[in-house]
């Protein structure tokens, strides 16, 4: 039975593509807790934009590395599998990220040795549980800021590619890869910054609590955007170099048939 599946090729390569997508957004999940400056990782003096008032440079959080990663995933899956196979990988990607917050949560709450509270005050951390705590347990309505901002990107992602698509035929997988992603991640970009901030830190807020105000969110998001924008483009080749060698792997009978199949769904 097993071996039955994994001999064909279509399956294995939706096992491939499947778990690198997975694994891709989980990862971007959990190293997302970091904030960088784009600036001086390249070598370059911060930036200043002002933008609504606001004076910003290209700080982001670490998952951005990752998140057009997962967006060209998608429209590679989309092209071989169609909306059900990018909607299947969908859910079950967001069921996976909350089990492992819930889990860690779970691991949070267990109660520290005391040698692991001290284990790297050399290493300049005087708390491990506390560094622990603030890595992996990110607050509540980041969390679903996230996560509904991943589910609302890969349906718009999903929809976007088909129009093209039908509008262009096998033509220009660029226009429908690339533009299905920066319309999706336009989305992802502002929404999970309204929630997860603007009204997560609304919710529950305490007297001296700061409170992101509407401009500073439409500054940030911009500002993200911006970032995310590039890189999609930058990633246009990546994308025509993935589709030969799936062409190359598939065969083009077998691939002329899923991407028709994909089109009919």
């Amino acid at each position: 039975m097993v071996r039955s599946i994994l001999s064909n090729k279509a399956n294995r390569l939706f096992l491939i593509l499947g778990g690198f997508f997975i694994a891709n957004a989980l990862i971007a999940e959990i190293i997302g807790v970091k904030i960088f400056s784009l600036e001086q990782t390249l070598g370059f003096s911060p930036i200043s934009l002002s933008i609504f008032g606001n004076e910003l440079s290209f700080n982001l959080t670490a998952g951005v590395l990752l998140w057009p990663v997962v967006f060209i995933m998608t429209d590679l899956i989309n092209e071989y599998y169609g909306p059900r196979g990018v909607r299947f990988l969908s859910w079950l990607t967001a069921g996976l990220i909350a089990f492992a917050f819930i889990i860690f949560m779970g691991a949070i709450r267990l109660s520290p040795a005391s040698f692991f509270i001290s284990s790297k005050q050399g290493s300049g951390v005087p708390d491990m549980q506390v560094a622990y705590t603030s890595v992996l347990g990110q607050g509540s309505f980041i969390i679903i800021g996230s996560l509904t901002a991943f589910l609302l990107g890969q349906l718009v992602d999903v929809l976007v590619f088909h129009r093209i698509k039908k509008w262009t035929g096998e033509k220009y997988i660029w226009l429908r890869a690339t533009g299905s992603t920066l319309v999706s991640q336009f989305l992802d970009s502002f929404v999970v910054l309204f929630i997860a901030f603007y009204v997560g830190t609304r919710v529950n807020a305490q007297p001296g609590d700061f409170q992101w105000p509407f401009h500073l969110f439409l500054a940030v998001g911009i500002v993200n955007y911006c970032y995310k924008f590039v890189v999609a483009i930058l990633l246009t080749p990546v994308i025509y170099g993935v589709h030969a060698l799936i062409e190359k792997y598939l065969g083009k009978e077998l691939a002329a048939s899923m991407k028709e199949e994909a089109m009919r769904q």
